[in-house]
């Protein structure tokens, strides 16, 4: 495994940026459609020559336009996980995976016993004899995930791999990739618009406008204190850390939040909520099965059509919840700034997630040097 930088630039399609992960790190690269993200994988993945630029992969230049360097995509060593699993047809399930083994000359008997453990790794080794027309949506992408990976790449790239999926299978691929990431101490690059795809599988995010990064550092920095117009939008939503109980999370402060999700209990996790989900009072209510927040207001900003109540900084330094209320909802409970009020919200609007439970690297100049 390797780290991966590239400095990209394609001046047809307004693309001039620099993107890097390190060895063993999972960056997500966010951002609107058009912006140019899946063409930075296209070009890492050799699919794509830049007008300018360089990408190197762990010691090796691959592509460097000012020396004509250009390695062919197939000697790069990375493989490219998309949106469709693009599977041979006319090949069983564990033919598919054995490809790229049997493509580098190993034998047919180690190469399906190489596909064979790919498959079980990603829970599709009960699949290994069936068509790809025999496959579901996620199965079909799980034995595709099972063929990058059996490529042994120095990097995966993951183009919204997620995307196609129903939420059901969407979320337990997530998953298997975040386990598979985490115990190859893979290095991979995922384009996604999904705050959840960050959330539970980067240390990083990188924030694409105009064909421009325009926001980079730890995942949570950008999702809980965005900069940019995008990051902005997608992490609107309210994220408190803990560590995951039984339809709960309890963060290191002593705060408890109720909440439903798939979450194996003593692990690290998140819980997300909406700020139209909670509501605002100036006493605590009184024997509610809700969740109950103790907060001071910190800032009151006009939303569009709401009026947004920001809380001050959780214990741990990160960005006060936030609720929107109506305008006359400010001016009968007197809400400004300095009050001390409770944030109620439902346990039914609380969704526990799966959180990294590795470190993140700091962008150069702090969480978010890039704006």
């Amino acid at each position: 495994m390797s780290g991966v930088s590239a400095r990209i630039v394609l001046a047809q399609r307004g693309i001039d940026l620099e993107v890097s992960a390190a060895e063993g790190e999972a960056v997500a690269v966010l951002g609107p459609n058009g912006v140019g993200k899946s063409t930075v994988l296209q070009a890492i993945a050799g699919l794509v020559r830049p007008d300018s630029g360089r990408v190197q992969i762990g010691d090796e230049v691959v592509t460097d336009v000012q020396t004509g360097v250009f390695v062919p995509a197939h000697r790069r060593g990375v493989a490219l996980l998309a949106q469709r699993p693009l599977l041979f047809p006319h090949l069983s399930v564990v033919a598919n995976v054995a490809y790229a083994p049997r493509c580098r000359g190993v034998s047919r008997r180690a190469a399906n016993e190489r596909a064979r453990q790919w498959l079980d790794a990603v829970d599709a080794g009960h699949l290994a004899e069936r068509r790809p027309s025999q496959l579901s949506g996620g199965q079909a992408q799980r034995v595709a995930l099972a063929r990058a990976l059996a490529a042994e790449p120095r990097v995966l790239l993951l183009d919204e791999p997620f995307a196609a999926l129903d939420v059901g299978a969407a979320a337990a691929l997530r998953a298997t990739v975040r386990d598979l990431l985490r115990r190859e101490s893979r290095t991979a690059l995922i384009v996604t618009h999904d705050v959840l795809d960050a959330l539970a599988i980067a240390d990083v995010a990188v924030v694409i406008e105009g064909g421009r990064v325009v926001e980079q550092g730890p995942v949570r920095s950008v999702l809980t204190a965005p900069r940019s117009d995008f990051a902005a939008g997608i992490a609107g939503m309210n994220l408190v850390s803990g560590i995951a109980g039984p339809g709960s999370l309890h963060t290191s402060w002593g705060l408890e939040l109720a909440g439903t999700g798939d979450v194996a209990p003593g692990t690290a996790a998140v819980a997300l909520f909406s700020p139209a989900a909670v509501a605002v009072h100036t006493e605590s209510p009184r024997a509610s099965p809700r969740n109950v927040i103790a907060t001071t207001i910190a800032d009151v900003v006009l939303r569009g059509d709401a009026i947004r109540i920001r809380g001050a900084d959780l214990p741990d330094g990160s960005l006060g919840l936030a609720a929107d209320v109506t305008p006359a909802a400010v001016l009968d409970l007197g809400l400004e700034p300095g009050r001390d009020v409770f944030f109620v919200v439902k346990a039914q609007e609380v969704g526990l997630h799966a959180a990294p439970h590795r470190t993140p690297r700091t962008a150069p100049g702090g969480p978010s040097d890039v704006r």
